[in-house]
């Protein structure tokens, strides 16, 4: 359908589901335009969704596999519902294929209904700061991160000032390359996500630290939080701890704090 010129919206019920089409994606739809030279486009979004929906097959993240494999489609991870819609709204005036992973989480968020829903647009490779601070720099998306942002409020606290951005994206990421604005500031950075170690945090890392060279302002290691190396628990306790949770974060980033301030940040235990 969108090679002969129209836009169609495939659904996908849950993110692990895009496992029984990936051939499909990888090796025809994001190479569409690649091996065409430009000559052929096919302007397909696929809606999925997941992050955080316990049980085996509905909970997993695959996205650090997902960004090698699909290299030519936009990755898009929103954290709430109004944010992809924007995201839809500037995919359907665009000829790229992409994947919108929406948060299962996000469906119980209480949104303000936009009066513009129809015309506001999200931009593509773009991050947004949703709190500046100055300590260290705290990067996450989907339902993530709104766990990261509970604990930014936690760490204010006890006097962490932490800035935690959205990177949106992970396919095209940070365009504008304001990650490593950020890290010019604070001279720490910590990437959150619930993919398994070596996924998407270190995709996001390796993109702040070697490609932006963030490397020359840390004053500290970059770290990450993921989940743990298995497949998704079955029910709460499991969820509990297996994926990145308040406590987790708060405690990294004071141990982070704590070894360049010792006097002021003494350690918990």
């Amino acid at each position: 359908m969108s090679l002969r010129g129209l836009r169609p919206i495939a659904e996908i019920q849950y993110l692990d589901y895009v496992m029984y089409c990936i051939q499909t994606l990888t090796d025809d739809l994001a190479t569409t335009r690649y091996r065409t030279n430009g000559k052929q486009k096919a302007p397909l979004i696929v809606r999925t969704r997941g992050h955080r929906l316990e049980g085996i097959w509905h909970s997993g993240s695959q996205m650090g596999g997902l960004i090698h494999l699909l290299r030519g489609m936009y990755i898009l991870v929103p954290r709430n519902m109004t944010k992809a819609a924007g995201f839809y709204n500037t995919l359907l005036e665009t000829d790229e294929p992409a994947i919108v992973i929406e948060c299962l989480n996000g469906y119980r968020l209480k949104e303000k209904m936009p009066s513009n829903l129809g015309e506001f647009r999200t931009p593509i490779g773009l991050v947004e700061t949703v709190k500046e601070g100055t300590d260290i720099t705290l990067v996450s998306y989907g339902s993530t991160l709104r766990v990261v942002e509970e604990a930014a409020k936690e760490l204010q606290q006890v006097g962490i000032d932490a800035e935690v951005i959205d990177i949106q994206t992970l396919l095209p990421l940070d365009l504008n390359q304001d990650l490593v604005k950020s890290i010019k500031k604070t001279n720490r950075l910590l990437v959150i996500d619930e993919d398994v170690p070596g996924g998407a945090s270190s995709y996001i890392q390796n993109e702040i630290v070697n490609n932006q060279n963030g490397y020359q302002y840390l004053d500290s290691k970059p770290q990450t939080i993921s989940a743990k190396a298995h497949r998704p628990a079955y029910g709460t306790d499991g969820d509990y701890f297996s994926k990145p949770q308040v406590e987790d974060i708060f405690e990294k980033v004071y141990e982070m704090i704590n070894e360049v301030n010792p006097n002021d940040f003494p350690k918990l235990y």
